[in-house]
């Protein structure tokens, strides 16, 4: 299995899972969408793909999983993070950010405020905000804005 983390010191890191499939594995129920935890990896020297060598699990998010509106808006802005960030950077102000919204939507339902916040924030941090122009626009210039967009503002 591999398990994409979000972190304030490396930024977006990838990892394998060896085993977290097994009913008996180490990884049974530390491993789950919008989980929040600490973690330990066996760094790669040939790619970006690291092992995982143990978790432990700070915050389920068990809210955002209820609720398919919350888990696409979820996944939305990790998506949209993802396109923005780059391996093995810090990137404290995106992770905060990310973190954040998270927080909103184990216990808000998504709006599309709360959309166009996240995007005008994001494009802040990045430091491409254009007062005149919709942040997402300005975010379609420097990445391919994630097609579950649409499908959350047809929801909306």
């Amino acid at each position: 299995m591999i398990v994409t983390w979000c972190t304030i010191d490396h930024g977006v890191l990838k990892t394998v899972a060896k085993g977290a499939r097994r009913p008996k594995s180490q990884f049974s129920g530390k491993l789950d969408l919008f989980f929040e935890g600490e973690f330990e990896i066996i760094r790669s020297k040939k790619s970006d793909l690291h092992t995982l060598k143990e978790t432990s699990v700070l915050l389920t998010r068990v809210n955002i999983r209820k609720s398919y509106l919350k888990t696409l808006s979820a996944s939305y802005f990790v998506e949209l993070l993802n396109k923005v960030s780059e391996s093995d950077t810090p990137i404290k102000p995106l992770y905060d950010l990310l973190k954040r919204a998270l927080e909103y939507l184990e216990d808000s339902e998504p709006t599309l405020l709360a959309i166009e916040h996240y995007e005008k924030e994001m494009a802040r941090i990045l430091g491409i905000l254009n007062p005149e122009r919709p942040s997402i626009n300005t975010l379609s210039d420097i990445c391919k804005i994630p097609l579950i967009r649409s499908e959350i503002l047809k929801l909306l």
